[in-house]
């Protein structure tokens, strides 16, 4: 008789738009896992693996990042690049050395590109084009990113279908391995193999439920964020003098828009509008990603026992 598969190891996501509380609701699932399931959280954020970004990012705290270990914060200078392969291979080596120390990995955050690639795979590319990316740039300086954008509607118009038409990190990248192989991004990515059949995912994701209030809710959360400091946080990065609305860090939403302000290019108060008006639409474009996955529980936001609802079904998983 053939012995039967052994059980996959669990693996808990817990994902969701900008402002739904999802790291507030990991440090309490951490504390409903204790002491069976000890936790440690891997961040799936763009923004919060730049040192000095922290206001605006809503990076967790000392005292959170004492309380349960986290990975994948403050790994890079806001001048440095990170892309969706390097925490691919960062989320991979963290998971392994979690489990070899016998703990449960909790990945968080709301980098939706970034889950999709760990999940899915991601395609191994042609390593990045300075000449590519000068001329691309030279273009866009030229005629905007939107008109790039539409170069990518004719020679890819998968790939254009899924990245919005002022996303210039995307639209190079795209545009740049079609000019260095000749085949579209999305052809490429097709190829890829992930983590899917390597792990039990438990993958959860925390969604707000009444649009305009959720939309008065990220505007006060953007408030708070002023009141704490952002500003004297944006400006400290603007002084430095090394970094331009060019790095990826700077373009994240909240950052760009009092960038403009310390630039110049408009008033302050012009300035908050728009971050929060961009906080909106990044809510969406996030929710607009997660209605497209499948195998997802949701969790209704800000809810009462949410935690203790996930940790009974993560004990169970574990158990199996």
């Amino acid at each position: 008789m053939r012995a039967s598969a052994a059980p996959l190891p669990p693996l808990l996501v817990l994902t969701g738009p900008t402002g739904s509380g999802k790291s507030d609701l990991a440090l309490e699932l951490s504390d409903c896992l204790q002491p069976e399931l000890p936790v440690e959280i891997i961040s799936v954020d763009s923004v919060l693996i730049y040192r000095g970004m922290d206001i605006g990012s809503a990076k967790p705290g000392r005292d959170a990042r004492a309380r349960v270990p986290h990975h994948l914060i403050d790994i890079r200078d806001p001048a440095q690049s990170y892309s969706a392969g390097e925490f691919v291979h960062d989320a991979r080596a963290a998971i392994a050395a979690i489990q070899r120390r016998g703990r449960l990995p909790l990945l968080v955050g709301g980098t939706m590109l970034y889950l999709r690639a760990l999940y899915q795979g991601l395609a191994v590319l042609p390593p990045a084009s300075a000449a590519v990316r000068l001329d691309l740039d030279a273009q866009a300086a030229h005629g905007g990113w939107p008109a790039l954008h539409a170069e990518l509607e004719r020679v890819d118009p998968a790939a254009a279908a899924r990245i919005a038409r002022t996303d210039a990190q995307r639209i190079q990248r795209a545009l740049e391995v079609h000019r260095l192989t000749g085949m579209p991004i999305s052809q490429w990515q097709r190829r890829t193999q992930g983590a899917r059949d390597q792990f039990c995912w438990l993958r959860y994701a925390v969604l707000p439920s009444a649009s305009s209030d959720w939309r008065r809710h990220l505007a006060a959360r953007f408030h708070a964020m002023l009141r704490a400091g952002l500003l004297e946080e944006v400006r400290a990065l603007y002084a430095r003098g090394d970094l331009t609305e060019q790095h990826p860090a700077v373009r994240a939403v909240g950052y760009r828009q009092l960038w403009r302000y310390f630039a110049g290019s408009c008033s302050l108060e012009e300035a908050v509008q728009r971050a929060i008006i961009a906080t909106a639409q990044l809510c969406k474009r996030q929710l607009t990603w997660l209605r497209r996955e499948q195998d997802l529980t949701v969790l209704p936001a800000h809810a009462v026992g949410l935690a203790e609802i996930v940790a009974r079904s993560t004990r169970a998983a574990a158990r199996a």
